[in-house]
């Protein structure tokens, strides 16, 4: 009898002795799912047995990767495994799918004697916590100011006025040092600074200067 039919009468058998019982679950006419003790007993576990082409002349897979076994531990799934391993080698060339369920149910109580239930919330979270980069405060760092000394303060609280605002041109510097051609006078040199107590914008404060060069007939160069 070829592999294809023994499966074939096996899947038959199979149906019929599970017929309404709500633990087996065909998934598939090769993969098959049965749990091993009542709904919402904490000891209970799930089975589930898939057919290779070559089956039974060829173990099956068996896995319990099920997400209803998601709080027993690893060790406590490979050493139920081991055992079911065992019974495949006995049974090997037969039809064992419902042999492998019925041993587990008859040993449910061995297979998890060491059975503690695993937190799934909390290795979820943990894992969570790994892959998820930190995300950084999204407040700015401020710019440090630089700071004045005493001396440094108090020269700029004089030069401010009475609204505690520098004067329109405090710092402003020019240098003028291509000759400048008047009528009676040549000035080839001005190096100024506008005055740091008066608001006065550079041309206003040239044409003063030039004004005054005026009026003494001034011809040299001019340093403020």
């Amino acid at each position: 009898m070829s592999a294809n039919e023994d499966q074939e009468m096996e899947l038959e058998a199979l149906r019929s002795i599970y017929e309404g019982d709500e633990s087996f679950r065909e998934l598939s006419p090769v993969s098959f799912q049965y749990r091993i003790g009542e709904s919402g007993d904490p000891k209970a576990f799930l089975i589930e047995i898939s057919w290779t082409e070559t089956y039974p002349q060829t173990p099956p897979i068996i896995s319990m990767n099920a997400f209803f076994n998601n709080t027993i531990s690893s060790a406590v799934k490979q050493s139920i495994l081991a055992k079911l391993q065992e019974a495949v080698e006995v049974n090997l060339g037969t039809a064992m799918t419902y042999t492998l369920f019925e041993y587990a149910k008859d040993n449910k109580e061995q297979f998890m004697e060491n059975h503690h239930p695993v937190n799934s919330t909390t290795s979820i979270s943990n894992i969570i916590s790994v892959e998820t980069p930190s995300i950084a405060p999204s407040s700015k760092k401020k710019d440090k100011k630089e700071q004045l000394s005493k001396a440094q303060k108090r020269k700029l609280a004089d030069k401010t006025d009475h609204k505690g605002e520098l004067p329109r041109g405090w710092n402003w510097v020019d240098v003028v040092k291509q000759p400048l051609n008047f009528p009676g006078m040549s000035v080839y040199v001005f190096t100024f600074s506008i005055w740091q107590h008066e608001n006065l914008c550079p041309a206003t404060f040239l044409h003063r200067l030039l004004h005054f060069s005026q009026g003494h007939a001034m011809k040299s160069k001019l340093t403020l």
